[in-house]
């Protein structure tokens, strides 16, 4: 196909309210489809919440007994991949028709189930799970919240649309992690972030001429007064400004001109019609994976294997 509608769903989340964003999201999706878009991308960490200008009461050699108490209730908050938690928006893209990439705080089911990675998920237009992608660095002190992923879940799905995957906000100033994505092929490539700064603007642009593919970025618009007043460290924000993030969704194509331009102030859903074309003829004079990779020179290596804390072959009987 050589044209695809594609929507940027700039929400703000129920924060650590687990069905509450789960329906908002599985609105959006709905609303998308309604406007004939067949791709909707929604925010970093959107269920249950980015937790911006929250420290939970962490320094250097202690934690604080209140900062745990939020940390729970945002992990409680948090999803599993499976079944149950996922069904509302799986049966939303069902109803919709469309592929809907939503970012989630994912609960691992692995172990005691203790760590959350930061993911996007992945969900086809028959109501499937087509993948997930865990960021693979947590940016600054997201790591207190979040695990990094590994090279397993390196995300690229094929669509009648052409190869759609991508990468979590700062994942996408990691040049080795850009370039194991575009020798997926990926001609829509995915970027929610909660990067509100001018300076992101120019990372989308400069990722839609590198890898000559159309960038969709999805940011949200988020004030502190949504927050529940009711958190154990709500007081970590007073000195904070109300508008925390402005946004800054937008949608640009594989010569770094805007289609969409950014989306500030407000939430809103950005919708294109895209050109495929585009993407071939941009690869005229330039393939970063292509014939202009010198291959001779420079060689990446990426591990896509699973990599476990424990194995089977790890236990030996004593």
């Amino acid at each position: 196909m050589e044209k695809i509608n594609v929507a940027v769903a700039q929400v703000a989340s129920v924060f650590a309210d687990k069905a509450a964003c789960i329906a908002k999201a599985a609105n959006a999706i709905a609303e998308a489809g309604a406007q004939g878009a067949d791709l909707v991308l929604l925010p970093e960490a959107f269920i249950p919440g980015y937790p911006r200008g929250f420290a939970y009461g962490a320094y250097v050699g202690n934690r604080s007994p209140a900062g745990r108490q939020d940390f729970a209730r945002f992990w409680k908050a948090s999803l599993t991949v499976n079944d149950a938690e996922t069904r509302p928006l799986r049966a939303a893209a069902r109803a919709a028709g469309v592929y809907a990439v939503v970012g989630v705080s994912e609960r691992s089911d692995a172990g005691n189930g203790g760590t959350l990675y930061n993911s996007m998920l992945y969900l086809g237009p028959k109501g499937d799970i087509l993948g997930a992608h865990r960021k693979l660095m947590p940016t600054g002190s997201e790591r207190l919240i979040w695990g990094s992923g590994d090279g397993s879940t390196l995300t690229a799905v094929e669509s009648p649309f052409g190869t759609i995957g991508g990468l979590i906000c700062w994942e996408n100033y990691m040049p080795l992690a850009r370039t194991a994505m575009y020798a997926k092929g990926v001609g829509i490539y995915l970027a929610p972030t909660a990067d509100q700064r001018d300076s992101w603007q120019a990372t989308l642009r400069h990722i839609a001429c590198e890898g000559r593919c159309f960038v969709l970025g999805c940011n949200q618009y988020f004030e502190k007064s949504m927050y529940p007043r009711d958190l154990a460290l709500i007081d970590e924000l007073a000195d904070l400004p109300e508008v925390l993030c402005r946004g800054g969704s937008a949608i640009i194509d594989p010569f770094g001109d805007y289609v969409c331009p950014p989306l500030y102030g407000e939430e809103g859903i950005l919708y294109a019609e895209l050109d495929l074309n585009k993407i071939h003829e941009g690869h005229l004079d330039f393939d970063v994976v292509g014939h202009y990779s010198r291959p001779d020179v420079f060689k990446l290596s990426v591990d896509e294997a699973p990599n476990p804390a424990v194995t089977a072959a790890d236990v030996v009987a004593t």
